[in-house]
């Protein structure tokens, strides 16, 4: 089975290439973090991300939806090594359950050892669960590829362009 991860700075893209792939016919699973934000902030929490348990719901939600993905192949938006990365970004402690899923998805080979790094826009438009910055962005993608290097990922760039040739160089990367 060919799971693929697209990682990447928030609001680089990476779910308008998702929906995408979808719609040419692939399975994806989504990005959990966006869905741990709201629903935290529907519940009255305006930052989740101050908590450090906030890696944690990641990765739990993360692991329900690796496990229900079939297909071959599947793209996700994200893995546990982002919340790896998320979490050294926001100086939150490696807990044992994120320490725990990235040996599981090691020893099991979940996903393909070539990622998708989905480059930055050159700009980042705000939403409620995305108050980020450019360069908070642009140091976010740099800590993103140095995580993904650091536990033997290749990484294919997704440069910046049209949707159309943006989805077209996911496609045509041999695994």
């Amino acid at each position: 089975m060919h799971r693929y991860i697209l990682t990447g700075a928030p609001g680089a893209g990476k779910t308008v290439l998702l929906r995408a792939l979808e719609r040419a016919g692939h399975t994806v699973v989504e990005e959990a973090a966006t869905d741990v934000i709201a629903l935290a902030q529907a519940e009255g929490v305006a930052e989740p991300w101050t908590d450090p348990g906030f890696i944690d719901a990641i990765v739990r939600l993360q692991i329900q939806r690796q496990a229900r993905a079939v297909g071959d192949p599947i793209f996700f938006d994200r893995s546990p090594i982002c919340a790896l990365a998320l979490a050294r970004f926001l100086d939150h402690p490696v807990s044992p359950l994120l320490r725990q899923e990235l040996e599981r998805i090691a020893e099991q080979g979940v996903y393909q050892r070539r990622a998708f790094l989905v480059r930055g826009l050159g700009f980042v438009t705000p939403t409620a669960a995305r108050r980020i910055s450019l360069e908070d962005a642009i140091r976010f993608e740099a800590l993103h590829e140095a995580t993904y290097r650091e536990l033997g990922y290749a990484l294919h760039a997704i440069e910046a362009g049209s949707v159309a040739r943006r989805v077209a160089s996911i496609l045509e990367t041999p695994p």
